[in-house]
Order: structure tokens, then sequence, then C-alpha cells
């Protein structure tokens, strides 16, 4: 099982926390092969925000279900804090993502019979607790609440939110567990553009917390906005800015 213990110094901040090197991920169909993803290296520096910008097509969500460990890759290497994920069980993998990565989608996924604090309380149960006792979780949950400003919605089921004020209590069902890395699938996709940027700066701020935050975006307003990116297209790196990755459609060669 993946070595991510909560009380380990995981990096420096801006060194390396994922390290992704010549990804390839083929699809076979009707003896018809599809390249999804072609020989993809890039690297996330730790306690970062980290874009991924792409329009629809371009391979972002089947680089997510790389990095989280759904899918396993065709060709290549994905390496969390110097562990691989492709050599890990699928069972190692479940309880590792349980613990260590934080997933918010662009729909919220609020269970709607449950309250905001239910919501995050369910986290905490399905996570493990995050390596507290049951006693401490609602204070823990109420914690992750404020932080994203939404405390006081901690009684409200999801249907008396907004689309944004459910969107925060997404991202504090993501810290429950305190994972490292936040990985956002279109987190703002969702909503007008005015609480989109409100969002984004919420999940920025979380880098100054020790997070590192990896946001999938098609919006390049926002991606501009990151420390660091890559923008796909079909597939494959097209640019990139503030971190270290092979541009493929081009000539290859490495951009800092």
């Amino acid at each position: 099982m993946l070595n991510l213990d909560k009380d380990a110094d995981y990096q420096l901040p801006g060194s390396p926390f994922l390290q992704v090197e010549h990804l390839t991920r083929v699809i076979t169909a009707r003896a018809q092969k599809t390249t999804l993803l072609n020989d993809i290296t890039f690297t996330v520096p730790t306690q970062s925000l980290f874009t991924i910008n792409g329009p629809s097509g371009s391979g972002k969500s089947t680089l997510l279900n790389m990095l989280t460990g759904i899918d396993r890759p065709t060709e290549g290497s994905v390496i969390f804090a110097g562990q691989e994920l492709k050599a890990q069980s699928e069972n190692a993998l479940a309880r590792w993502r349980g613990r260590n990565v934080g997933i918010i989608f662009q729909f919220f996924q609020l269970i709607p019979t449950l309250t905001a604090i239910e919501n995050v309380l369910l986290a905490l149960e399905l996570g493990g607790g995050g390596n507290l006792p049951r006693q401490a979780w609602r204070e823990r949950a109420q914690i992750c609440l404020s932080i994203v400003d939404a405390g006081s919605f901690a009684q409200r089921l999801p249907a008396e939110l907004s689309g944004g004020q459910q969107q925060r209590v997404a991202i504090a069902r993501a810290l429950a567990n305190d994972p490292p890395v936040l990985i956002t699938d279109e987190p703002t996709g969702n909503l007008d553009s005015r609480t989109a940027h409100a969002i984004f700066t919420t999940l920025a701020n979380l880098t100054t917390q020790g997070k590192t935050v990896i946001y999938v975006t098609h919006d390049p307003q926002l991606a501009s906005l990151a420390q660091a990116r890559i923008d796909l297209l079909d597939g494959q790196i097209v640019n990139t800015h503030g971190t270290k990755a092979t541009i493929t459609s081009r000539q290859e060669e490495v951009h800092s």
C-alpha cells in the first residue's frame, strides 16, 4: 500500500509532488485503437495550484482517471510522492484514495437527504476518519465547513443551498480526511462567472494550508490564474507554464 502517512514530511514547497512520465492511454473497441493520451510527461509542484486546461475531448478526464489510479495507463507511470500507482493493487489504491486524495466534482455529488455537515461526516466515515477518534469527527466536519466559509450552512440540505454554496460544501467534504492533494474536475463549470472565481480563490487559498490542488478546467482565463499549468489538446500537451512538461505535439522539448 502507498505510504503517505499523515505525519510524513511529503516534500518542500515547489518540489515535484506528482510526476507523470510518458503516460499513454489507448483503448480498443471493435478492433479499432483510439489514443486518448499520447506520451504525456509533466510534474506538479507540491503545495501549488496546478491547472490542467483544455477543451472537451482533449483528454482531461482520462488524465484525471490516471492520476487517481481509477484507470491504469497503457504505457508510462504516475508517481505520487515517490510511489508508483500502477504497482499497487486495486484494494490498496481504493484505500489510498480515501485517505490521500480529495476529489471535487462539477455537479457537487452531495447526498440530497443529508445536511451539509452530514455529507462531510460521511466522507470521514468512508475515509477512516482522518486518523481522528470518532468523537472528534463532528468538530472536524465543522472545521472543514468553516475553512471554505460554509460553516453557517451546516444544518441545511443541499436543496436549500445555491450552486456556489453546494460546491463549498463539496470542497469541505474533500478536506474531511485531511488529504495532501485535492483533485478538482471542472468544479466551476456549473457556476456563473462571479461564483466560479470565488470558488477558484477558495481552492487557491488551500495551498497556503499545505495542500496541492490540481484543478481541471476548460476556461483559459481561470487556468491563467494558476501557479502552474499544462494545456491539453487531442491527448497531448501543447503548452506549459510554471512547471516542467514535455510538449509532445511539436518538437519534443522540455519547458519550465
